[in-house]
């Protein structure tokens, strides 16, 4: 479950971001922090060379986590992106907020599923 890429998080929620952030250096990975997606892609554009993955909140201020990811995508095409949301699966996805080939966890993170996730996205594989 560990790993040395570097990570930008997107997360609005303070306590939730620092939460991740420590699950992530504890297992060797380099995290960005951003506050909401507008601050997500500025980071991403700034360091776009370093970042290997992206974990947006579905839910922030400024652009959610889909917009987020369709403008970085025209950035770095092929960046691996794992979307988190206090709101279940089911629900994002009749929002139509995400498609269904796409890595999603719910909130309350489950550190060792999170860290599986993780690998999982960064390995390139669903399921």
């Amino acid at each position: 479950l560990k790993g040395s890429e570097t990570i930008l998080i997107a997360e609005d929620n303070a306590d939730a971001r620092v939460t991740l952030r420590s699950i992530l250096e504890q297992f060797g990975y380099r995290v960005i922090e951003s506050v909401d997606g507008s601050d997500a892609i500025a980071k991403f554009r700034e360091n776009k060379d370093e970042i290997d993955l992206c974990l947006f909140d579905v839910i922030m201020p400024k652009k959610n986590g889909k917009e987020v990811m369709d403008e970085i995508r025209e950035i770095k095409k092929d960046i691996k992106v794992i979307f988190i949301s206090g709101y279940t699966y089911d629900i994002i996805e009749k929002k139509g907020i995400i498609e269904s080939d796409t890595f999603f966890l719910s909130k309350p993170i489950e550190p060792e599923m999170f860290l599986l996730k993780v690998r999982e996205a960064l390995v390139g594989s669903l399921n």
